[in-house]
């Protein structure tokens, strides 16, 4: 079985620490071996997973745009190098950082060697786990044409579910293939705004569930350790996995 899981929203939201949650939910559950994927320019999916890297996919890229007049290796060869090299190994799961966006000049060349690269690559995990960014700029970095399970994710500000509904409707004009998507309503409050629940219901968006504001992730993060570590003794990670159980497997 495969599953490709993507998460997306406004920076803020929580929609990072949420991916890295998902990765140790699906570990927990035996459900291995585990590609993280960090699409976020912004990269912070390591921090929540306790990972280090050195390495990006999009320095692998910008190196075999600039390789020319190397005949001793063929840019494939240097390409699909690179990328074994930018992938992280772990216990249970494993993590690609995709890096910074492209710089000047034409990359089709390179982005078409690289999206092949990373389709053979990430046929060897079964489970994904893509946390991308709020304008969808993971489209040109290869990694989201397709997903089963995209989980919007907005907190209580009228900004990040303004933010939710654009990503909600964005989605379905780049036309990706997607199984099945939810809303996740995160760092809330008391209940739901009447507003917000009207919204929900105008735009046809399935809820998966409502994650209480918890000062363990915010202390944790504070404290530089890794909040995918944080137990279910956190009510925040209690509901994330209550969400994953009710929404991944159905």
């Amino acid at each position: 079985m495969s599953l490709i899981i993507g998460m997306a929203g406004k920076g803020g939201t929580g929609k990072t620490t949420l991916a890295g949650l998902a990765v140790r939910y699906l570990a927990k559950v035996g459900k291995v071996p585990i590609l993280a994927v960090d699409a976020d320019s912004n990269a912070n999916l390591a921090d929540v997973l306790g990972m280090t890297y050195d390495r990006t996919l999009s320095e692998a890229r910008e190196e075999m745009k600039s390789s020319v007049g190397n005949v001793s290796i063929t840019k494939d060869t240097l390409i699909e190098m690179r990328t074994q090299e930018a992938i992280v190994e772990g216990d249970d799961f494993d993590l690609v950082v995709m890096g910074q966006p492209e710089g000047s000049g034409c990359y089709c060349a390179a982005n078409s060697i690289l999206a092949a690269v990373l389709d053979k690559t990430l046929k060897n995990y079964p489970y994904q786990v893509i946390d991308n960014e709020a304008g969808m700029e993971h489209i040109s970095r290869l990694t989201a044409r397709y997903m089963d399970i995209f989980y919007v994710v907005s907190d209580a500000s009228r900004r990040g579910f303004t933010a939710a509904v654009r990503i909600w409707r964005l989605v379905e004009e780049l036309g990706i293939t997607i199984k099945r998507k939810y809303l996740i309503l995160n760092r809330t409050r008391g209940e739901v705004p009447q507003e917000v629940q009207d919204i929900i219901k105008e735009e046809n968006m399935t809820l998966a569930g409502v994650i209480p504001d918890d000062s363990s992730i915010y202390d944790t993060d504070q404290a530089g350790k890794p909040t995918s570590f944080l137990t279910e003794a956190s009510p925040a990670v209690a509901k994330a996995n209550q969400i994953f159980k009710e929404t991944l497997f159905e």
